[in-house]
């Protein structure tokens, strides 16, 4: 296949330390701070595109993942919100085409922000011990599918839906685990129909896909070097500005919505 990746040297000063640091986060270090991928690249090429290169990295991703975790998830909550993640998938697939790149922008610039936030204000779901639910399950995996389908984004509904439940630690991270590596491979089908795999994203992909294990492997050995308070300190401001970046350059939008 004739490579015919993204040239421009701003792009990858970008793109590497986003695809590293979604490799830390699936590595186990960073939480949904992996996340941060999407809207760093979003600032030297298109939200769409962004998307489209990530995803088959992701994918690569979550197998890696896979393997560490293909015994552990709680069963029962898996099924009360990939029906909803699947309905969030297909709400965005049809509305694709009614989404431009600034609308995107401020979606995206949105979520880095409120997410950053949260964290800084402590904003946390009710602190009650609630167990696997269809109703909320379905609300919040739809919102996770929708979000994570626009912008690889679908970690913070995910926590808002399981973190009341306060579950063990790794039956938690195996569940998310088993639910991207679900979301990520049904979001192909879309995202092939919708035309978003151009030679020029997966041979971009294919560039950057070495970035995926090196990253996971940061993962696991920062888990035990670095303090995570540090990295979590940098890597919020930085996906703070990045969200206000976004914001402003999606102000058009806006404007337009109004």
């Amino acid at each position: 296949m004739e490579m015919n990746f993204i040239g421009d040297p701003f792009f990858y000063v970008a793109a590497i330390p986003a695809m590293l640091i979604v490799g830390i986060s699936k590595g186990g270090f960073a939480g949904s701070l992996g996340m941060i991928g999407v809207p760093l690249m979003t600032l030297v090429i298109s939200p769409t595109q962004a998307a489209a290169i990530v995803l088959p990295i992701l994918c690569t991703m979550d197998i890696m993942g896979l393997i560490a975790y293909r015994k552990t998830a709680h069963w029962r909550n898996l099924l009360c919100i990939l029906p909803g993640a699947v309905i969030g998938i297909i709400i965005g697939a049809f509305s694709f085409s009614y989404l431009n790149d600034d609308y995107i922008r401020l979606l995206i610039g949105l979520i880095a922000v409120l997410f950053t936030l949260n964290h800084w204000l402590k904003l946390r779901p009710a602190k009650t011990d609630q167990g696997p639910s269809v109703s909320r399950g379905t609300f919040w995996g739809s919102l996770s599918g929708f979000t994570s389908f626009v912008a690889h984004a679908g970690g913070p509904p995910l926590q808002f839906y399981m973190l009341p439940q306060k579950i063990n630690k790794t039956l938690f991270v195996g569940t998310s685990v088993w639910f991207f590596f679900v979301v990520n491979y049904v979001k192909l089908i879309p995202y092939t129909y919708l035309g978003q795999f151009s030679l020029e994203n997966l041979s971009t992909s294919l560039v950057l896909a070495p970035l995926a294990p090196i990253g996971i492997w940061l993962g696991v050995k920062l888990h035990h070097l670095v303090p995570k308070e540090l990295f979590y300190r940098i890597a919020y401001v930085l996906l703070f500005a990045t969200g206000l970046k976004l914001l402003w350059d999606g102000r058009n939008g806006f404007l337009q919505i109004f």
